[in-house]
């Protein structure tokens, strides 16, 4: 695309979150388009083939109860959900030992599972006195927001090891070690999820169900209804508003003349797009704050998911890496067997250090560890290192250190004059998640038909 044209909204980012905000758009009766920097749609959700008929996801693909947004827009385009398989026993492995237990709660020495319930019994009750759309608002917000999840684990933790085993969680849900987060971040999070145990539950929680072909279709469907309103190899380098138009300018020479724009790329890019004239004080701030989290997601593929006839569910907890959460990625055919597994946080720099079959072997050696010596002879293996995504910058989600949602976080809700902002981290239930893209793309589209 070469020259200019001219739009109703224009949307930079082809992710969940600006297609929804372009869809509804379109049905309110707005022109629009989308530009998307990729070569592809769908954001920070992609499947890879693992065989002729199979897909499995390499970014965002799980959902559960209360997303209601996402579910409700998986059924309009016509696609259908499967549970996550929670069948058998699952693996922790501690001090080099392996040990099997159902549910979440693994079985762990008596004085550390105390500990533990502990610490989650007071996490769960300072989770609850959070209001999600407002932490800020919280009465002992900028004692919350001064501190680390971190420093509050180390004085709510007796043991070690529990310190470890929740570091080990926020590495998966952030891909960030405690100590980067802010407290209060940390618990908005948690609060717009319903709780931590939520954010790792499997049957009841954020990982229950997957979607039948992999997540990336809802983003793909979401794209072919609006056609040719979606430019890929597109990226937006400069956003000027002159008068009563916004002027998206690419480095494909091309320009988009819009009454309004969305911006609905992670907030952790917000800050590479020149806008002219600034953003206000507070969305300049917090684009600068955002951090991008650091998270690997790694997937074997085998003939068939042989951890099944040893009993064994497919999920797993490693607290000597660098996979530190496993799960059973089958597809519900049955076959090709798939393990999927994280290496986030602190492990991530160690593991992106070693040449590519080094990390091929590591990773590999985690699941052999778990899963027995079948697991290192993979058919094929691949990795998605979302730090090192160009057009993503981080993974699952972009972070905030402390001291800034309680100096900024009220813009994370707020437009900039004719510019709008989407992306799951603005939203207030599920954050983080691809419910949450959702109901940041409806909101910025509300906001947009309601201004008229």
């Amino acid at each position: 695309m070469v020259g200019r044209e001219e739009v109703d909204v224009a949307v930079v980012g082809a992710g969940i979150a600006g297609l929804v905000a372009a869809r509804r758009l379109a049905d309110g009766g707005a022109s629009v388009v989308v530009l998307e920097a990729r070569d592809r749609v769908g954001g920070r959700t992609v499947n890879e083939a693992i065989s002729d008929a199979e897909q499995t996801e390499m970014g965002g693909q799980w959902v559960g109860p209360t997303q209601d947004r996402v579910l409700s827009l998986i059924a309009e385009l016509g696609l259908e959900t499967f549970p996550t398989r929670t069948e058998g026993h699952n693996l922790i492995e501690l001090d080099s030992k392996l040990r099997r237990y159902r549910g979440t709660i693994p079985r762990l020495p008596p004085r550390l599972l105390v500990d533990l319930g502990i610490a989650r019994f007071k996490l769960g009750r300072l989770v609850r006195s959070i209001d999600p759309g407002a932490p800020w608002a919280h009465p002992r917000a900028s004692e919350l927001d001064r501190l680390t999840l971190g420093e509050w684990i180390a004085a709510n933790t007796r043991t070690h090891r529990a310190r470890e085993l929740i570091a080990l969680s926020a590495k998966t849900v952030w891909g960030a070690q405690p100590g980067e987060l802010s407290l209060l971040w940390a618990l908005a999070y948690m609060a717009a999820g319903g709780g931590f145990e939520k954010l790792l539950d499997v049957k009841g929680g954020a990982q229950q169900d997957r979607v039948m072909g992999g997540s990336a279709l809802i983003a793909g469907r979401m794209a072919e209804e609006l056609g040719d309103r979606v430019r890929t190899g597109v990226p937006v380098t400069r956003v000027r508003t002159e008068g009563s138009m916004v002027e998206l300018e690419s480095d494909s020479r091309s320009t988009v003349g819009a009454r309004r724009a969305v911006i609905a790329v992670p907030p952790s890019l917000v800050g590479e797009i020149a806008f002219d004239p600034g953003l206000p004080a507070a969305q300049a701030a917090l684009a600068k704050e955002w951090r991008g989290g650091n998270l690997i997601k790694v997937t074997a593929v085998y003939p068939e998911p042989f951890w099944r006839e040893a009993g064994l569910s497919g999920e797993g907890v490693s607290l000597d890496g660098p996979v530190t959460i496993t799960f059973d990625n089958t597809p519900p055919s049955g076959t090709p067997g798939a393990l999927v597994g994280f290496v986030g946080g602190s492990n991530a720099a160690g593991y992106t250090a070693l040449p590519e079959a080094g990390r091929r072997d590591v990773a590999l050696g985690t699941f052999g560890r778990l899963f027995g010596p079948q697991a290192l002879n993979a058919d094929e293996f691949f990795e998605r290192d979302w730090l090192a995504a160009e057009w993503s910058r981080g993974g699952p989600v972009s972070n905030l250190p402390p001291g800034v949602l309680t100096r900024h976080g009220r813009a994370l809700r707020e437009s900039a004059g004719p510019l709008h902002f989407a992306a799951t981290e603005y939203a207030e239930r599920w954050c983080g998640y691809m419910d949450g893209a959702v109901r940041s793309g409806e909101a910025a589209a509300a906001e947009i038909l309601n201004h008229g």
